[in-house]
C-alpha cells in the first residue's frame, strides 16, 4: 500500500507474508491511526492469521458511523478473494470503540472479537474529557511537547524497547492537531447501544493493562463483560494503556492461552 493511497482513503495495510488460506484478523489501530504499531506483534499472528491492519489518513475527520462502512467496505474487498474463511475482528483502545461499532453492524461477519484497552470509558476520566476540549486552544507547534508528556501515561515505558519508544513518539507526533482533536470528540461522544451489543453470541476476549495510567480499562472490561453474552477478562498485571508494545505481551501466545485460536473442526 503506498503513502498516496494511505492519505486518501481509509485502507489494510497488508503485510508481506499474504496467507489466504488462515483466519484473517483485522485490527482496528489506537488514536494515532497509522496501523504501523501493530508490527511487534505481527510475526506471531502470522503464526495462524492473515492479518490486516486498518490505516486511515492522518487527516481523516469521518464520523464513526462513516469509519464504520468503511471497516465493513474493506474487509467485503478482502473476503472476496477468500470467501470461505473465519474473520478475527481487534480493537485496541479508539480501535476497541470502532470495533464494537463494527460488530453491532455486522453481528454475524466476525468468528470471534478481542477488544484491548477500549477507550469507551473515556467519558469516565472527567480530566481527560476537560484537557481534551481546552486542547484547542493549544497552538500546534506545543503538540510535540504534548506528544512527549503523554508517553508515561500511554505505556509503561520500562517494558518497551527504546526503538518502540521512539516509533511511538514519532507515531504521536504524525497525526495533525486537528485530527487529534477530532478523534478526541469522537471519543467523548461515544456511544453504543448495549441491547445490539448484548446480542453479540460469538466469543469475545477482553483484555485489559493493570497498570493502564490512562484509562479504567480493567473495570471497563469488567464493564463491558456484563453485556457481552459470551466473554472471556485478561488483566495483563503490569500492562499499560499501549500493552501490545510491551515486549513481554505476545497478543498470539495469549490467543493461544486462552483457547482463543480457530481449531480446524471450526474451519
Amino acid at each position: 500500500m503506498t503513502i498516496t493511497e494511505v492519505e486518501l482513503n481509509p485502507c489494510f495495510l497488508t503485510p508481506k507474508r499474504v496467507q489466504p488460506e488462515y483466519p484473517l484478523l483485522v485490527y482496528l489501530p489506537g488514536m494515532d491511526g497509522t496501523g504501523q504499531l501493530l508490527r511487534s506483534q505481527t510475526a506471531g499472528l502470522e503464526t495462524g492469521f492473515d492479518v490486516r491492519s486498518l490505516a486511515l489518513p492522518r487527516k481523516d475527520l469521518n464520523t464513526w458511523d462513516a469509519l464504520t462502512k468503511s471497516v465493513l467496505d474493506l474487509i467485503d474487498a478482502e473476503l472476496e478473494k477468500s470467501s470461505q474463511r473465519p474473520v478475527y475482528l481487534c480493537g485496541e483502545s479508539f480501535g476497541g470503540c470502532l470495533a464494537m461499532k463494527v460488530a453491532i453492524q455486522a453481528p454475524d461477519l466476525f468468528k470471534r472479537i478481542i477488544l484491548i484497552n477500549p477507550a469507551s470509558s473515556f467519558h469516565l476520566r472527567p480530566w481527560l474529557s476537560w484537557a481534551s476540549q481546552l486542547t484547542y486552544l493549544v497552538p500546534t507547534g506545543l503538540y510535540d511537547i504534548g506528544a512527549l508528556g503523554l508517553l508515561p501515561f500511554l505505556a509503561s515505558l520500562s517494558r518497551i524497547s527504546r526503538s518502540d519508544r521512539h516509533d511511538l513518539l514519532k507515531t504521536m507526533r504524525s497525526v495533525p492537531a486537528e485530527t487529534v482533536l477530532w478523534r478526541l470528540s469522537l471519543l467523548r461522544e461515544f456511544d453504543i447501544d448495549e441491547e445490539k451489543l448484548g446480542h453479540l453470541t460469538q466469543p469475545v476476549l477482553l483484555i485489559a493493562g493493570a497498570s493502564d495510567r490512562l484509562l479504567p480499562s480493567v473495570s471497563e472490561v469488567n464493564r463491558i463483560g456484563k453485556v457481552l453474552p459470551n466473554n472471556k477478562i485478561v488483566v495483563l498485571p503490569h500492562c499499560g494503556h499501549a500493552c501490545l508494545l510491551e515486549q513481554d505481551t505476545n497478543l498470539y501466545e495469549i490467543l493461544k492461552d486462552n483457547d482463543f485460536l480457530e481449531s480446524k473442526a471450526d474451519s
